[in-house]
């Protein structure tokens, strides 16, 4: 297929999937459960648990306590004590709502983003600047814990996609039937695809993507794909991606 065929592909696809009925407790999606709540915090622990069985992932969040964000550290730990995900133990998941209860008393996720993001318009080094804070804050350390908040990379190749945090810097500053758009200070056309196992395999059938490794490099060059497609917003087309591999229609 060419590239100018696939353009027409995803354009389409991107109409006919932006409408609410797109995530529902059939189709489930961990932005269902971020859009009941319009709010960056509660936003970000769902994107940060969006990994394994989208229905897994939507039932453990529906169980979550949101308010427990304005509560003490030890009733965030005794009312937290039963709950695990994956890698995640009850003091992992006790772990990001004190982190993030603390973070909400300094600043804005958006602000602490932007604070990284200004200078060069860089995504990355917005997202740096985050984690480095967030870590700052409760510095818990377990693998869940790393494995959920991620880490600042001490080199620039070879890094990960950051798929989690790409996901839910798309709902924050797109604004669509799906997207949530509660940011304002960061740009569209600067926004990297949220890149996973199966949207980069979609993207490769499609010839989006020629590089084999899964990695950041990877997220830019299909990114950049994406841009020739639309330069202003170029993850518009993340979510069609994502279904069309999802429903095995590309």
């Amino acid at each position: 297929m060419t590239l100018k065929k696939v353009k027409i592909l995803l354009d389409e696809d991107v109409l006919a999937r932006n409408n609410a009925s797109e995530i529902s407790v059939d189709k489930p999606d961990p932005l269902l459960i971020a859009s009941k709540h319009n709010d960056e915090t509660i936003a970000l622990i769902c994107a940060l648990f969006a990994y394994g069985n989208a229905r897994l992932i939507v039932k453990f969040l529906q169980s979550l306590d949101f308010s427990l964000l304005e509560a003490s550290d030890i009733q965030i730990r005794k009312s937290l004590t039963s709950y695990y995900y994956r890698f995640q133990n009850a003091e992992d998941v006790a772990g990001i709502f004190i982190a993030l209860k603390r973070l909400k008393s300094i600043d804005s996720i958006e602000n602490i983003f932007y604070e990284g993001y200004k200078k060069e318009e860089n995504i990355l080094e917005g997202l740096w600047k985050f984690i480095d804070i967030l870590k700052s804050v409760h510095p818990h350390e377990s693998r869940g814990y790393n494995f959920l908040v991620g880490s600042v990379p001490k080199k620039a190749s070879g890094i990960g996609t950051y798929k989690r945090y790409m996901m839910f810097l798309r709902w924050m500053v797109r604004k669509d039937a799906l997207d949530l758009g509660l940011w304002t200070k960061i740009k569209k056309k600067d926004l990297l695809l949220p890149l996973d196992t199966h949207t980069f395999k979609v993207s490769q059938r499609l010839g989006l993507l020629k590089r084999k490794t899964y990695d950041m490099k990877a997220v830019i060059e299909v990114t950049q794909r994406l841009r020739k497609f639309d330069e202003s917003d170029p993850i518009k087309y993340d979510f069609a991606l994502y279904r069309l591999g999802q429903e095995k229609l590309a």
